[in-house]
């Protein structure tokens, strides 16, 4: 072999090298084609049930043909033999565990009570201890009532739920052995199984063969654990399954005074993996499927609580569904979530998720760094409304909580704090308007000089002229309002679903999260768009609302006077919060009427520290002095010049 051939070699084996490495695909295009292939796996799964539903139907043909058999041997057909050949059909090697007595095992830890059934194996019962329904009942999370909660799977050519099938109990932790009802507090932990049987025959089990889930929780969380394992069972799962379904459906049922409000803010949340949390429509009915992603959390969030469950490594291809029930006081809407849960019936591990039946409090969620908190509506699409809940409002309220205050008190505090941060700016919000009531009567005279129309763009000039001269900015009443309308909208969003303020009273208020009422309407009675009760937090903060609307106007003087339809606006606006406001918070307006109040006083404060005589005198001081003209004045006078109209120097 020549040098020549030696070089030629390794050119193409370079060659190779580069260009394997060059059109090899990337991390992200490596993810990208396993989420299709995912997918693909579970639209062909789909379609696989379809088909083995149409093979049911066909072994029930034969097994009415067995049935003919034996009766027409002289037979009796009694129940038993009914059953077993029907579940055997249907069932397969799970065919004993369809009959049994659902039994319920009893959890209870420092914050919550649960109970796990035996058909299905599932969590079929969560009540909170800290908490009662607005009506002073238990208040239950999970219900089995209306409660779906299963994985499905293939085995010999049948679909296997395993909600329809009863488990059997064991106890890891020895000391709890045989005990029904067990109990866990403080730092402590402890767990319960249950495990679903093969069979070995028409009347036994094979005990070496078996589906077992393992719950641990400890005393003092609100967060447990939820571990599915295989034992033995590669024989009776499909080995072409990559995916386990899980179907988690329920039917949320109704905790708070307000319905109305309380359906507005209950729905189905779910993060991403490695992405932002997204949820269903609150306000309508909507179904979602979404393909090829990956879920890390979905979460069935009401008002003031929430029910997640969090997968270790990912949910794959869900179909979201979220309905409205119709009628009735007594639930509020319907979940519905069915995903892909990764599973190779060949390796021997567990399936981990963590569930989370409990409060959305902000911090409670928050420490268990997987955006649990982003459920609770803080104003997260404007980063300022989200700091100032997450920097501010629930700070105060955490802290003076701790101390057992009355939140009626602490919103107090928080609305002083608030305020003697802004009292800077509305200090000189008021000084410029000050000045612009001095300036009035020059005003009133540019309006005489220019009375018409066609000499606005003159009168503009002149009047952006004099307040520049006398050091005033038209613009200083905005800045406030603009300043403020951050915080409103955010204590706006929090408000309502601040748990803090649940079942919090305050003078005639009974729950300063919903509603406060002084009358309620007779026989039924309803005002269309207000409601059937009078809110006095509501009434009292529209009436303090239409003062501040009124001092505010007799501040502002000769703008408000140049915009007739603007003042109009400005006073209809407090009374449309009466109608918007009757069926709230009630915490909420009583933040609104106590900003109010402090305004006022603020308004007195300052009235009381400023000498409009000797402000007149600072007015002609500056009037002498020469001042640099703004952009705003160089472009009115430009487009002066373009009319034709002479512009003084």
């Amino acid at each position: 072999m020549n040098k020549n051939t030696i070089i030629g070699l390794v050119l193409i084996f370079g060659i190779f090298i580069g260009y394997s490495y060059l059109m090899s695909p990337s991390q992200e295009q490596l993810k990208e084609m396993k989420r299709k292939a995912d997918s693909t796996y579970l639209a062909t799964q789909t379609k696989r049930e379809s088909d083995i539903k149409a093979l049911a139907r066909d072994r029930a043909i034969v097994i009415a043909q067995e049935k003919e058999k034996i009766l027409s041997t002289g037979k009796k057909l009694d129940s038993v033999t009914v059953l077993r050949l029907s579940m055997k059909d249907e069932l397969g090697s799970f065919a004993n565990a369809a009959v049994g007595k659902d039994t319920m095992y009893s959890i209870e830890n420092d914050v919550f009570k649960l109970q796990v059934a035996s058909l299905g194996g599932k969590i079929a019962h969560v009540e909170l201890k800290d908490y009662r329904t607005w009506d002073q009942q238990p208040l239950q999370l999970l219900s089995n009532d209306s409660l779906h909660f299963g994985l499905s799977f293939f085995s010999n050519n049948r679909i296997i739920n395993t909600n329809r099938l009863y488990f059997q109990p064991f106890w890891p932790d020895s000391p709890n052995a045989g005990q029904h009802k067990t109990k866990v507090s403080g730092t402590d932990s402890l767990r319960f199984g249950m495990r679903l049987f093969v069979s070995a025959s028409d009347s036994t089990i094979d005990p070496d063969k078996y589906i077992e889930y393992i719950y641990t929780v400890k005393g003092n969380e609100y967060m447990l654990r939820y571990q599915v394992k295989f034992v033995n069972m590669t024989d009776n799962i499909d080995p072409a399954t990559k995916f386990l379904v899980l179907t988690w459906n329920d039917n949320l049922k109704r905790q708070e005074k307000s319905l109305n409000m309380e359906r507005l803010s209950t729905g189905l949340y779910f993060k991403y993996t490695e992405d932002k949390v997204d949820n269903l429509s609150e306000s309508n009915d909507e179904e979602k499927i979404l393909k090829n992603e990956r879920l890390k959390w979905i979460s069935y969030k009401q008002q003031f609580f929430t029910s997640t469950i969090i997968a270790d490594d990912f949910f794959s291809d869900p179909k979201l569904r979220v309905a409205t029930l119709p009628g009735g006081n007594r639930y509020l809407k319907s979940m519905s979530a069915e995903v892909g849960i990764p599973f190779v019936p060949s390796e021997n591990k567990a399936i981990a998720i963590s569930m989370y039946f409990g409060p959305n409090k902000y911090y409670g969620l928050k420490k268990y760094h997987q955006d649990l908190e982003k459920q609770i509506p803080l104003g997260w699409g404007f980063f300022l409304m989200a700091w100032i809940n997450i920097y501010a409002v629930i700070p105060v309220f955490t802290f003076f909580g701790n101390f057992g205050w009355n939140y009626g008190i602490i919103i107090l505090i928080l609305t002083i704090i608030l305020k003697t941060i802004l009292f800077p700016i509305a200090y000189k919000t008021y000084k410029s308007s000050a000045k612009m009531r001095v300036l009035k009567p020059e005003i009133d005279e540019l309006s005489k000089k220019y009375p018409n129309k066609e000499d606005a763009m003159k009168k503009q000039s002149a009047t952006m002229d004099l307040y520049k001269k006398a050091g005033v900015n038209p613009m200083a009443g905005c800045i406030p309002l603009l300043l403020q309308m951050p915080i409103l909208i955010a204590m706006f969003r929090f408000f309502p679903s601040s748990i803090e303020l649940r079942q919090q009273a305050f003078l005639w208020a009974t729950d300063l999260s919903s509603y406060d009422s002084i009358y309620t309407f007779p026989g039924g009675f309803t005002i269309p768009y207000y409601g059937d009760h009078i809110s006095l937090f509501a009434l009292l903060m529209t009436i303090s609302s239409v003062a501040y609307t009124k001092i505010n106007d007799q501040m502002m003087g000769s703008q408000q006077t140049q915009m007739p339809g603007m003042k109009t606006m400005m006073y209809l606006m407090p009374v449309m919060f009466l109608f918007w406001f009757n069926d709230y918070s009630s915490g909420l307006s009583y933040y609104y009427l106590l900003a109010n109040l402090l305004t006022f006083a603020q308004i007195y404060i300052i009235r009381a520290t400023i000498d409009e005589k000797k402000l007149h005198l600072q007015i002609e001081a500056n009037r002498k002095k020469t001042v640099k003209k703004s952009g705003f004045q160089k472009r009115l006078e430009d487009m002066a010049k373009k009319r034709g109209y002479p512009v003084k120097k």
